[in-house]
């Protein structure tokens, strides 16, 4: 039904991209937020999990979330474009960069969205929607996120199993570049409420205290 396993490019096979970076707007479409820059007292997180107009509305609709833009991430193409991401030909996936205050939420109740909210065991692609731009991943700004993103995977894994449902697929790095996209996917949602959404969960939710497991 969905044909061969998509294939992140090599350097050699990729688009050759561009320095110039997309503009990005000034505010978030439904809180006026700003989309970049620098956050005081905030927290980031980044996060992959299928068509990022659905998993970007899921986050700015959670509590203690201060502003959310989607963006590319984990490829090979310096700058890419909507198109070029969807060519296959860049190896980026459609992420949402996620400001949050650890004061009225935490990383761990980003993590809990993350799983909750798509089906991680899907490989390159979500549903119906194939590509290497609809992977999931979870993108680490510390070394504490990433032992909670380790912790919350592993706890998440036995739930999926106890179900009898697939192993996760999802990739757990270091943040890399994040590359903002068109200001038209910013907050698409919001914009086209009738919109194509493409994510789903499983069902499965991460059990009770699983962030106890890791000690940072």
């Amino acid at each position: 039904m969905f044909g061969r396993e998509p294939k992140i490019p090599s350097a050699e096979e990729a688009l050759p991209g561009r320095e110039a970076r997309v503009p990005v707007p000034a505010a978030h479409f439904v809180n006026g937020a700003r989309l970049e820059g620098s956050f005081p007292g905030m927290e980031r997180g980044l996060f992959a999990m299928g068509c990022f107009w659905g998993a970007e509305r899921g986050f700015w609709q959670a509590r203690g979330v201060h502003s959310t833009a989607v963006g590319y991430v984990n490829g090979v193409t310096p700058n890419p474009t909507y198109q070029e991401v969807c060519s296959g030909r860049t190896g980026h996936t459609e992420a949402v960069l996620v400001i949050f205050d650890p004061i009225q939420t935490s990383y761990a109740e980003m993590l809990a969205l993350f799983w909750q909210e798509h089906d991680p065991s899907q490989g390159m692609r979500q549903g119906n929607d194939s590509g290497t731009q609809y992977r999931s991943g979870i993108y680490c700004y510390s070394d504490e996120q990433r032992a909670l993103a380790v912790a919350s995977r592993d706890a998440f894994q036995a739930v999926l199993q106890k179900a009898g449902l697939g192993t996760i697929t999802t990739e757990i790095v270091k943040a890399p570049e994040f590359y903002y996209a068109e200001d038209y996917h910013q907050q698409y949602l919001a914009k086209n409420p009738q919109g194509y959404c493409g994510i789903g969960g499983t069902g499965a939710r991460l059990p009770e205290g699983w962030s106890t497991l890791v000690s940072v």
